[in-house]
């Protein structure tokens, strides 16, 4: 239990499930739940847990996210994502460094997948999805609700709403709890960052501006 304190949470661990060969096979043709159109954009901003006043503070940290185009993969299409991440001088902890980062999804039947077949997020499947195993547990997924109305800089949507959490070898829940919202035709609007010891999320992201084209 002691090496918890040192591990960060979940929602910075890289590896995450695979989908299955149904998802890797198969696109929705007709729901554009994660908003996948070239010129898309979204900015979000940053927010630490302050202890003291126990609000979140502004970082400055600013993430600018836009789909600049499209790749075919084994017969799939990828939407292109990039990231460009400013204001993180200072290497704060769960926020994204500074500079440029480009990731490929593509929507099957609902599941978020990135190129190398892992699952980023569910949109209709409210079963656990294992994300990591490690020496002090495992880490799991899950879609809890479909109908969460959330209220960000960006405006008020209905969103579904997700956990990531640990169960620890012995059988408890850790006490950090992250949190995902996604709304149907505009992708992600809300996202939390946690230490595994912590019950309180260290870091809040929020959807401040967004332009999707239809």
């Amino acid at each position: 239990m002691k090496r918890t304190v040192y591990l960060c949470f979940i929602a910075l661990l890289t590896l995450s499930c695979s989908a299955s060969d149904d998802h890797q096979d198969n696109q929705d043709p007709i729901s554009n739940f994660y908003a996948l159109n070239v010129g898309n954009q979204w900015v979000y901003k940053n927010y630490k847990y302050n202890p003291t006043t126990q609000t979140y503070d502004n970082t400055g940290i600013i993430d600018s996210v836009s789909i600049v185009g499209t790749e075919v993969l084994n017969n799939n299409t990828y939407y292109k994502f990039r990231r460009w991440t400013t204001g993180n001088e200072a290497g704060i902890a769960f926020c994204n460094p500074n500079g440029e980062h480009f990731e490929l999804l593509r929507d099957s039947l609902g599941y978020l997948v990135r190129d190398d077949g892992r699952i980023k997020y569910a949109n209709n499947n409210f079963s656990a999805r294992v994300l990591d195993a490690a020496d002090w547990g495992i880490v799991y997924d899950q879609l809890i609700a479909l109908d969460n109305e959330i209220t960000v800089e960006a405006g008020t949507f209905i969103s579904t709403y997700s956990q990531r959490y640990a169960i620890l070898n012995d059988g408890s829940q850790s006490p950090g709890l992250d949190h995902f919202y996604y709304a149907d035709g505009y992708g992600l609007i809300y996202n939390t960052s946690s230490f595994i010891n912590q019950d309180i999320p260290f870091i809040v992201r929020r959807l401040d501006t967004y332009n999707i084209q239809d």
